[in-house]
């Protein structure tokens, strides 16, 4: 299966299961920071392994928050978010300005990272039927492309296709941006598509 051909309407129904499990995510995290946060899926993309890193910044700082996702469709979960939002996301939690992330700082992020993947999986389970496990969140702070470099092509757990899912928090008024990569091993994304429906 060519997942660079999907249809619009499986693009439309990944985009709902994106869309659901942000909102888990939201209620969630609103509980978590005690205020309204809002998470939008503002677009859905099907990106050849080999194009992702003409298609990022590798060059670019981030915090990452990596999940391995085991079960009926294994693969890996990479939740990015820009330094500066990162940071100010932990501030929010610990009640205090941080500079820099901390070893504290490292596991409200962990914390996140966990809210934010489980809720993308419950959607996918509840939606398939499949049964998807998460590992222990683990943090990273580097360059982009070292990040996918390091957690995915050494562990030669990818397939040919990444899906990527722009997300968008809105807290305080405040849009921070962010991407969720699911990279499945092969045959993972073929299973949620045939699972929906939608082969």
């Amino acid at each position: 299966m060519d997942y660079s051909e999907l249809s619009a309407v499986q693009l439309d129904v990944l985009q709902e299961v994106g869309n659901i499990g942000a909102g888990n995510a939201a209620t969630s995290l609103s509980q978590l920071l005690n205020e309204k946060v809002d998470m939008t899926v503002p677009s859905v993309n099907i990106i050849p392994f080999d194009d992702i890193f003409s298609k990022i910044g590798v060059e670019e700082v981030v915090i990452a928050v990596i999940v391995r996702v085991l079960g009926d469709i294994p693969g890996n979960i990479l939740f990015t978010l820009e330094k500066e939002a990162a940071l100010k996301i932990i501030s929010k939690m610990l009640g205090e300005q941080q500079e820099e992330i901390t070893e504290i700082g490292s596991s409200v992020l962990c914390e996140i990272g966990n809210i934010i993947s489980s809720s993308f999986m419950n959607a996918i389970a509840k939606l398939t039927n499949l049964l998807l496990l998460p590992s222990v969140p683990a943090v990273a702070l580097d360059m982009m492309g070292a990040i996918l470099s390091t957690t995915f092509i050494e562990s030669g757990q990818f397939d040919e296709y990444i899906l990527d899912l722009e997300t968008q928090f809105l807290q305080e008024n405040q849009k921070i941006g962010g991407h969720f990569y699911y990279i499945p091993m092969p045959g993972s994304l073929e299973k949620i598509l045939n699972s929906l429906g939608i082969n």
